[in-house]
């Protein structure tokens, strides 16, 4: 469904807003409130033995999921980053952890190489921001929102952010 051109220049303005906003925060904020959300996860979370989560590698200023990943790993878990394989497709899955091989993708963003492309059960959001109805703002290119509905059974997604 196309946006109208009103909401789309909206999403556009607030989007920009929301990430300058973002950046501006300092290093020390930055990391308080990564460890608190950190263990927000890891604590209201529960996690099995061969659970697969999907995250991703902090960009922007995003919240760091990379230590919670760790922590779920160690309890059995094992954790997944997205490659976008082709504009406007759904993303790929595929297993990392760290010292596993990777190479440039979409942004510079790490891409895994040589391992298995999974099934998420869990899906590790990051949003630009919501709104008030808790709906998420991402980045405009709809991978998300594409591969969300082309799971089957879909995964638990959860938009993760500092505010």
């Amino acid at each position: 469904m196309a946006l109208s051109p009103e909401l789309a220049a909206w999403r556009r303005t607030r989007r920009t807003e929301l990430l300058d906003r973002r950046m501006a925060v300092d290093a020390a904020q930055r990391r308080a409130w990564n460890t608190q959300l950190t263990d927000r996860l890891l604590h209201g979370f529960p996690v099995r033995d061969g659970l697969i989560v999907a995250a991703y590698w902090p960009f922007k200023g995003e919240f760091d999921p990379r230590f919670a990943l760790h922590a779920w790993r160690q309890r059995g878990a094992r954790s997944a980053l997205p490659v976008v394989v082709a504009k406007a497709t759904p993303l790929q899955f595929r297993l990392w952890w760290p010292g596993v091989r990777t190479s440039a993708g979409v942004y510079g963003l790490p891409v895994p190489e040589g391992v298995d492309v999974v099934r998420p059960d869990v899906v590790l959001m990051p949003p630009v921001g919501f709104d008030a109805q808790g709906y998420r703002l991402g980045y405009g290119g709809g991978y998300y929102d594409r591969t969300l509905a082309a799971l089957s059974p879909r995964p638990v997604a959860i938009g993760v952010g500092f505010e």
